[in-house]
């Protein structure tokens, strides 16, 4: 069972097995110019997305999804979204982008009011100070409580799926309020709705997430299929990236400060989390030399391969000196630091430039 709303172990080849998730490797190849978390194997796993790869390659019509429930802060973890929306769209895609005030109340007890200006100054503002022209003709940001199509669209949904169906996908029970029942299938309809005569008709979809997110993509697909004679819907692809690891070596959260850089932060206590975070080293310089690093259990060689390195010849040299025993944890702790610092000190900048249009797109 995967639990949306709730942390889990992740085994990542279990995952693959278990629920159907293909690997992503076996369609890298045909892609062409594939995104760097694409290319370093963050993003490990797909459904349909073969089906993808020819519209990205000819410059066709396609659309990609993507929702944010503004509950906490956003934090460095969440940049890998973004990432791959910037790439998708540079490829041509248009953009949904859902806002969860509803599941965010459901789930988490946040007004509407609350969730708006989360939605605004966590979450939109750091989309725009990322790289996203979020005013875009091709992009839709919307409120999901706002939105009287998604709305209109759920209730019809919901007509396709019972009780048994939502508590072996989720594991609701009789205990489990009516509104966190619905917020599933509102999801559901964020995914289906750049498919609606509103945004063109059918087309395909891909919605970037981490595998926690999985549940609601297969509901989906399984609904997708029950309201093709009316709609014409085709099944949404997805992607699935590895989480970055937290500070601390477990995940990143946001509800955990000790393990989560958040984008709201100075640069200097972004350097300084950095300088704090677990390594891959060993226990002595001795033993390090000897036997070198293990930079796949590196949280700082992770920050590097995630955001922080964009030459792919640059990584492979400090991991090739880290694990010969010839570049010491505290030299890469130090360089890291210093590059997410400079990248705070740039994103500071465009957060304070960004935050008018973020407030503009909800009035």
């Amino acid at each position: 069972m995967i639990d949306p709303w709730a942390s889990f172990s992740l085994d990542y080849d279990k995952l693959v097995n278990q629920f159907g998730i293909k690997k992503f490797e076996e369609v890298l190849d045909s892609i062409e110019d594939p995104a760097r978390l694409m290319k370093r194997g963050v993003i490990f796993g797909h459904r349909d997305f073969d089906k993808l790869v020819p519209l990205i390659n000819g410059g066709k019509d396609f659309a990609v999804m993507t929702g944010m429930m503004p509950s906490g802060q956003m934090h460095i973890g969440h940049k890998m979204v973004i990432d791959q929306l910037n790439w998708y769209f540079k490829k041509g895609a248009s953009l949904s982008l859902s806002i969860a005030d509803m599941e965010s109340y459901a789930a988490r007890g946040i007004s509407f009011n609350q969730a708006k200006d989360i939605a605004i100054n966590e979450y939109l503002k750091n989309y725009i100070a990322l790289g996203l022209d979020l005013t875009a003709d091709n992009v839709n940001v919307y409120l999901q409580s706002q939105n009287k199509t998604l709305n209109d669209l759920t209730f019809k949904l919901a007509k396709k799926v019972n009780f048994n169906n939502m508590h072996a996908i989720y594991g609701f029970n009789e205990s489990t309020n009516i509104a966190h029942l619905y917020v599933p299938l509102v999801q559901v309809a964020d995914i289906l709705l750049p498919q609606t005569e509103e945004f063109g008709g059918p087309k395909q979809v891909v919605v970037p997430v981490g595998v926690d997110q999985d549940p609601h993509l297969r509901l989906t697909r399984d609904i997708a299929a029950k309201m093709n004679e009316e709609y014409g819907f085709l099944a949404p692809a997805s992607t699935y990236h590895r989480f970055l690891t937290g500070l601390t070596g477990d995940k990143m959260s946001s509800s955990k400060p000790n393990t989560a850089i958040y984008l709201n932060e100075t640069p200097k206590q972004a350097e300084k989390k950095v300088k704090s975070s677990k390594t891959g080293g060993r226990e002595t310089l001795d033993e390090q030399k000897e036997l070198g690093g293990r930079p796949d259990e590196c949280v700082i060689y992770e920050m590097l391969v995630y955001h922080l390195i964009d030459d792919d010849k640059e990584l492979d040299k400090i991991r090739e000196e880290c694990i010969n025993g010839e570049l010491m944890c505290g030299h890469c702790k130090v360089h890291t630091a210093e590059l997410m610092k400079d990248f705070f000190e740039d994103l500071k900048v465009k957060q304070e430039e960004s935050l008018d249009i973020a407030e503009s797109l909800l009035d």
